[in-house]
């Protein structure tokens, strides 16, 4: 697989089962090794080991006996983060998802969505250069599901981070991406790269656009190519 991500791109990941998304994200996170060749970072210094990621994973993976507060403040206490920076880091990242009023609230209080929201200001919190997602928002109803895209875009326009998510749907990808990279299994590649050429932010008016369902259209064609197991155009 090769794949070059410039800094302040949305990225999804787009592609059949076991084409290799997730495990791609947990490559670049350092939590898998890859087979053969080998990640570039802009910069990098010789030996360098820490590139400010962060992950989000499917599941919001709480502590559910831990406060909000506790489990968004844990990426902290393990960098050895002093209390009181530490406590505004925290209040920041929930504010910035809607729940500076739940910091004392427990997982078992909260709705899957707001459980995704204590995931998403868990990975803000460290205030990471690449933000990694992993289907965050796939067990989730579609109100929910639509909302949370919202809330994600607003985030990434505000902060600039470079994002790569993936994702099994299209619409989803082409509402939340300025590039969808479509893989295929089997061995797990690349096979089509697509800009999504409309302007942010976006909101109803793009979901109801000719340009929304054109690129869902390329996009769609290529994800469907990619399970024939050819590139789009052989």
């Amino acid at each position: 697989m090769s794949l070059s991500i410039r800094q302040g791109e949305f990225v999804s990941l787009l592609g059949p089962s076991g084409c290799g998304k997730s495990t791609a994200l947990r490559i670049v996170a350092g939590l898998s090794s890859p087979s053969a060749g080998r990640l570039v970072w802009p910069g990098e210094r010789p030996g360098q080991k820490d590139h400010d990621i962060s992950f989000v994973f499917q599941e919001p993976t709480l502590m559910p006996w831990a406060t909000v507060f506790a489990n968004v403040h844990l990426p902290l206490k393990l960098k050895g983060e002093s209390a009181r920076v530490a406590r505004d880091r925290v209040m920041e990242a929930l504010e910035m998802v809607g729940l500076e009023g739940f910091a004392e609230s427990y997982p078992r209080e909260l709705s899957g969505g707001m459980k995704m929201r204590v995931s998403i200001a868990r990975a803000l919190v460290t205030k990471p250069k690449l933000l990694l997602m992993d289907e965050p928002f796939a067990a989730l109803d579609e109100i929910t599901r639509f909302r949370l895209n919202n809330d994600l875009l607003r985030l990434w326009e505000e902060f600039g981070w470079t994002v790569v998510f993936v994702t099994h749907s299209v619409f989803e990808s082409v509402y939340l991406s300025n590039r969808i990279v479509i893989m295929a299994a089997r061995p797990g590649r690349v096979v089509a790269d697509l800009d999504v050429d409309a302007p942010y932010p976006r909101g109803e008016e793009f979901r109801t656009s000719h340009l929304y369902s054109d690129h869902c259209r390329l996009a769609s064609d290529a994800l469907q190519a990619a399970m024939a197991g050819e590139a789009p155009g052989a």
